[in-house]
Order: C-alpha cells, then structure tokens, then sequence
C-alpha cells in the first residue's frame, strides 16, 4: 500500500496534477521549502535544487512532455551563446531567426496542429490525418502505449517558448548576457510557480535574481503569505463559485436562458476569468516571493480602465508587453511598416478570398488592399496612418491566436484590435476625452467595460456559432417578465457578482495600504494569516474546484 502510494507521488498522474488548487502541490511546496532551507545559503546548489524541483513539478503536470521543456532549454542556451560569441552581423540574424523558427515550431506543432489541418481541409476539401509522431516514436523505441492518435497539448508551452524567445533576442539585442551555465538557463526556463500559466518572466527580469544571495525580509514574508491568500481567495470564492452557480450552465446551453441571464453570465465570465488568472499568478507571485525571487506584475486592476487602450495597459501585463516589444515594434510599431507585415495582410486576404468563395467579398477585399496600397504611395500621413493600424491589428490577431488554436480566439483578437484602432482615432475629436472629469472617466469605464465583456462571448463559447447564439439572445429574447425571478433564485451569485466587482474598483491606495499592514504585522499574525490559507486550502479540497482557465494556454 505504502509503495503504491509512493509510486503515486512520484509518478505522473493526468487525474491529478501539481496545481495550487490541489493538496499535493502545498505537502510538495512544504517539502520543498524544507530541501530549500538546507542550500538556500548556496547561490549554486539553490538553483541546481530548484530546477529538478521544477522538472519534477513539469513532469507531475504534464508527464513525459517535460522532454519539450528540456528541448526549448538545450537549444536556446546554446544559441544565447553563440548569438553572443558571434560578431558577424548575418550570423547572429540567422541564430537569433533560427531560435525563433524552432521555437514556433514546436509551439505550432503541439497547439496548432488541429487548426492547421482544419484551415488546408476547408481552403481545399483535402483531409489530413494529425497524430503525435514524438508518442509513435517513443512507443517503438520505449514499448510504451502512449496516445498518437492525439496531440495533446504540453502545459504551460505559450509561455515557456516565449521566455526562450525573449532570451535569445535580448542577447542579440545587447540588452542581456548569456547564463553561466545551462542549468541556470533550465532553472530560469523552468521556475515551477509560473511554469504552466505565466506571468511570462523575460530573462533581463529574472536571470540577475539567479545569482543574487537569498534575502528574505520580514516584509517580503509576509507580502508573500499576503499574496497566496489573496490568489486563493480569488480563485476559490469568486472564480470557481461564478462558475458552478450561474456561468458554466448558462454557456453549455444557452438556448434554455433568458436574454438577461446570458447578459448576466458574460459579465459573470469578466469577472471569473479575471479572478481565475490574477489569482493564479497572485499565488505565484507569492510562492516566489517566499523562495526569494520577484515575478512581475502581471494585473493592475483592468476593470478600473477607462478606454480600451487602457484595458490593455492594465491587463496579462507580461504578455501585453512581450508582444509589444518582440512583435509590434519589430513590424514597425506606430511609426512605419514593415515586409513581413504586408505580406501577412496579403496572405489574410487571399485566403479569406479563397475560403469564402465569395466574388463580392473578394472584391470588397481587393479594393481595400489597393485603395490603402495608392494612400500609402502618395501620402505619408496616410502611409503612417495605415501602418500603425496594420500593425496594431495584427498584433491583437496574433495575441487571440497565442491564447487559442481556433476561429474563436482570431475573432476575438481582432475585435479587441478593431476597439483600438477606433479609439485611437476617436479620442482625437471626442468630446468626453478629458479624463479630469468624473463623468467622462464613468462613462469611459462603463463603455470598456461593456466592449470587454461581450467580446469574450468568443473567448468563452466553444464554437463560432456558439457565441453568437449567446449574444443574440440578449436583444431577441431578453425576458423582462422573468427579470425579478433570476434574480430571486440566483441571489447569492449576483451578491458574490457585484462583491467581485466592488472590491476590484477599491481605490489601489488603500489595497496598497492593506498590503503593508498585512507586511508590518508580527509573526503571531504572520502565523494566523497562514493558518487561514491553509483552511482556505482546506476549502478548495472539499469544494468542486475548477481547472484554472490559462492552464489551457
């Protein structure tokens, strides 16, 4: 009994992986502090003691496709020093290029498989058959009975092939210089707390930290313990109740629910998946905090924005801000365009012309290609107008993209570009842009709000079609007669609902203020806040607890 109960620790179990919501993971993060204690004074032995924590952690979430994490590590470290070692100008292109190009590779490969199929079959009626060629081959060599039929998608690989990414460009821009060795670049690559759901850490943040001595102030412990119970909270008290109460019911069968209940639901999912994500990486950030490392700041209350440009200042800050500096820069950013992103544009178009069949829309598009191709040519406040748009749009398709392999996510994307490009050009001639005034910023709040939210139909449903049946269902089917019954029998969610909402808008100086109270408290108090995470924890184990929605990222 003892050595299955071993074995069941040791081994990878897909029922039951290392997540915070899960009691294994804190008796693992108890265990792991009591290792740490005994090297935590050693800069070497800790970051050699916390990569095979982290391995081990990566191989008890995601079983054997830990050989992808050890992958992306070998060849990005050796690149980062040979884009370093290298003073040819063209070679170092061409390594930096190539660790962007295997990089994507295997994230295209593992997420996007399934939707590159799907896209060649409906572009030309060919059916192609796509199955995991890595548990084929393992199953030869090995004699294992690993699934090939289906890929299956490694946790956490959008955001560990982007930290590689960052690191190989960084060198090539001068902004870093290589690790020391590859099992400070694994340790980097692998730290568990953010692992399978970011934030995504850049190598200039993180890898001066690896060498710096363990230092553990009073006030740091105790933002750490801070932090994991608010992530805690977060998740379990308003995320997963949302959830199992109202929302989750609500998207699965949305034909069977007023319009005000679906409208209920998608400002329900706001706030659920906001809770769900800040609250995974509020126990990050926690956790991290207590071994001696700082994450950055990946949420700055983004319901408080008021504008969509705001939104996306305030919201997946680490995400938000890789893709600003590794994609839309690159393209040209606000100032100019670039080949690659013309020729994207292009594709789009031709596609799209293709899948759809339809000679009008092709028309319509071909227009729209040359009508902004002649603006460009001839005027250069136009030319800069088209780029800035082009680049902007399709950094938010790209983004949608990151966070799904379907039509859902590019849509979704791209409505959130489509807000930006409208505001960028609205707030030049609005009449409520002077945000000194508390009724502009209320309506600008309101406004953003209520673009985010419906948005996220996509987001959400599991289909196309999906989300516009729950949309749909808002101005068709609203059912005032049946308002007062909703809200009747469904009291304690729209109670935890607006609760959600009315903390998220407390003034940050008084949250901050919170904060440092909780940081200046003696241990005894210390101790009771950790007593309470641990029932919280207690909670989460004996309440339906809900996977964390980015896990799937």
């Amino acid at each position: 009994m003892n050595g299955e109960l071993l074995q069941g620790w040791l081994t990878y179990q897909a029922n039951s992986p290392l997540l915070f919501t899960q009691k294994y993971f804190w008796i693992f993060f108890g265990l792991v502090m009591g290792g740490y204690s005994l090297v935590y004074k050693h800069t070497a032995r800790r970051n050699i003691f916390l990569f095979l924590v982290s391995l081990f952690f990566y191989y008890k979430t995601s079983g054997f496709y830990f050989f992808i994490l050890l992958f992306s590590t070998v060849v990005d470290f050796f690149i980062g020093r040979a884009i370093y070692k290298s003073k040819v100008n063209w070679q170092r292109q061409t390594l930096v290029a190539l660790s962007v190009v295997v990089n994507l590779l295997v994230l295209g490969y593992f997420k996007y498989a399934y939707f590159v199929a799907d896209f060649i079959h409906d572009l030309t009626g060919i059916e192609i058959a796509v199955q995991n060629t890595f548990a084929l081959w393992t199953n030869k060599a090995l004699g294992t009975n690993f699934i090939f039929e289906k890929i299956l998608l490694p946790v956490g690989i959008s955001f560990f092939t982007f930290q590689t990414i960052s690191y190989s460009v960084d060198i090539y821009r001068g902004h870093i210089k290589p690790v020391k060795n590859i099992l400070d670049f694994g340790f980097y690559v692998s730290f568990f707390p953010q692992l399978v759901a970011g934030p995504i850490v850049r190598a200039s943040e993180f890898v001066p930290q690896i060498y710096a001595p363990y230092n553990l102030t009073k006030e740091q412990a105790g933002l750490g313990i801070f932090w994991i119970l608010n992530g805690l909270l977060k998740k379990l008290f308003l995320a997963d109740y949302l959830a199992v109460q109202f929302i989750d019911r609500v998207f699965d069968n949305p034909q069977l629910y007023s319009g005000f209940e679906t409208l209920s639901a998608l400002f329900g999912y706001s706030m659920q998946v906001y809770a769900d994500f800040s609250g995974y990486t509020d126990v990050a950030i926690g956790i991290a905090m207590l071994l001696g490392f700082t994450l950055p700041k990946n949420f700055n209350s983004p319901y408080k924005a008021s504008s969509v440009a705001d939104f996306w200042r305030r919201w997946h800050l680490s995400l938000s801000t890789w893709l600003r500096d590794y994609l839309y820069i690159p393209l040209g950013g606000n100032r100019e365009g670039s080949m690659a992103s013309y020729l994207i544009v292009f594709i789009f178009f031709v596609l799209t012309s293709l899948i759809v069949g339809s000679p009008l829309l092709t028309l319509g598009l071909a227009v729209v290609f040359g009508g902004g191709f002649l603006a460009m040519r001839y005027s250069t406040v136009a030319a800069r107008w088209v780029n800035t748009n082009i680049n902007l749009m399709l950094t938010m398709v790209l983004g949608g993209l990151w966070h799904g392999s379907s039509w859902n996510f590019v849509t979704w994307g791209a409505l959130n570009g489509v807000g930006l490009v409208i505001y960028k050009n609205w707030k030049k001639i609005s009449p409520w842009a002077d945000r000194s005034k508390w009724y502009n910023r209320a309506i600008g709040l309101a406004l953003t709000l209520i673009f985010i939210t419906f948005t996220r139909a996509w987001f959400r449903s599991p289909t196309w079609g999906g989300a516009i049946a729950i949309l749909s269902k808002i101005p068709s089917d609203f059912g005032w007669s049946t308002v007062g019954e909703v809200l009747t029998s469904n009291w304690k969610f729209y109670v935890v609902l607006i609760a959600g909402y009315l903390i998220h808008w407390i003034p940050s100086k008084f949250k901050g203020q919170m904060r440092q109270w909780v940081s200046q408290r003696s241990p005894y108090v210390l101790f009771l806040l950790a007593v309470a995470s641990s029932l919280v924890i207690y909670q989460i184990l004996s309440a339906e607890v809900q996977p964390f929605i980015y896990f799937a990222f």
